[in-house]
């Protein structure tokens, strides 16, 4: 069974998708401090869980608190969506890998050439981050 392309995702999700989710492992990071229960993570943790680099991880997680999903609080991490848009944004991306994750990494993977371009304008599609 094919999966649908990177274009049959919601025009938002994908707006979305394209400004905050710099990367694959960003996205599993994501989720990972998504997951119930809700606790910090420290990066070493992350690392472990994940079975990525030091500088990756760390990297994932600046990307992760700049687009306002992750917060730092005494060394730990953890998912904090800024708003409520943030959040529902959030749960219908986690939906979408689990439903078609083909188009979700299609969607990371086949940036614009202007990174900066994508995040204003998905201000502009629906002012997720409000």
């Amino acid at each position: 069974m094919k999966s649908p392309p990177a274009s049959s995702l919601d025009p938002e999700l994908a707006a979305f998708i394209e400004g905050a989710i710099p990367s694959v492992w960003a996205l599993e990071t994501m989720l990972l401090l998504s997951r119930p229960p809700v606790t910090a993570w420290r990066p070493d943790q992350l690392v472990a869980e994940l079975r990525a680099s030091a500088p990756l991880v760390e990297d994932c997680l600046q990307r992760l608190q700049q687009a306002g999903l992750a917060l730092e609080v005494d060394g730990g991490f953890s998912f904090a969506p800024a708003s409520p848009r943030l959040r529902a944004l959030c749960d219908a991306l986690e939906a979408a890998y689990r439903e078609r994750p083909v188009a979700v990494v299609n969607t990371i993977t086949s940036r614009r050439p202007d990174p900066l371009r994508g995040f204003a304008e998905s201000f502009r599609l629906g002012g997720w981050k409000s």
